[in-house]
């Protein structure tokens, strides 16, 4: 069928319209075709990376596995902690997230967020102003963190009056299953 708009005349092919129009529609419904599962499949590879995210359960839980450890002044576990020491190891062996050392390298290496927006995962700065952070605990809901501290791995109220909050960051953005 398509032949008959296809010639010959010595050694010059003549192709007619026809003969390219017949052809070149089934040739863009193939590519529109091939386009739009490209498209498919690459929105379902980024939902899969999506789900994949780090999740805040895997940090919480690898923060409560050490609840009693003791405190040691720049201990990085995982027997003994720091307070930063703390929030480093348990980010990089719950998500292999790696964070800075100090609890002031945390908070200038890290994103801040305000007290309004806070979420589970994220870390409160505590100390005498944002150039002199002396403290950091991972916070965990309801006002409350985890942390290490004098009195070893502990949760504890944010707004204790011992403490005087600085600020809060997210090291990374974590899913959440509740």
């Amino acid at each position: 069928m398509y032949l008959t708009n296809v010639f010959k005349k010595g050694n010059i092919i003549i192709v007619t319209h026809k003969a390219i129009k017949s052809v070149l529609k089934p040739f863009l419904l193939f590519v529109a075709l091939f386009a739009f599962a490209v498209a498919a499949y690459s929105a379902a590879t980024s939902a899969k990376a999506d789900s994949s995210d780090p999740s805040y359960s895997s940090v919480y839980n690898e923060a409560k596995k050490h609840m009693g450890s003791r405190y040691v002044f720049g201990a990085v576990g995982p027997t003994n902690f720091d307070c930063s020491g703390f929030t480093k190891y348990v980010y990089k062996k719950s998500i292999k997230k790696t964070i800075p050392r100090t609890a002031q390298a945390q908070y200038n290496g890290t994103k801040k967020v305000s007290k309004s927006t806070v979420q589970k995962g994220d870390l409160v700065y505590f100390g005498g102003s944002k150039h002199s952070i002396s403290h950091v605990g991972m916070y965990i809901g309801n006002g409350r963190m985890i942390d290490s501290q004098n009195r070893g791995v502990v949760t504890e109220n944010v707004y204790s009056p011992w403490w005087h909050v600085v600020g809060f960051s997210r090291p990374t953005t974590l899913s959440y299953d509740d």
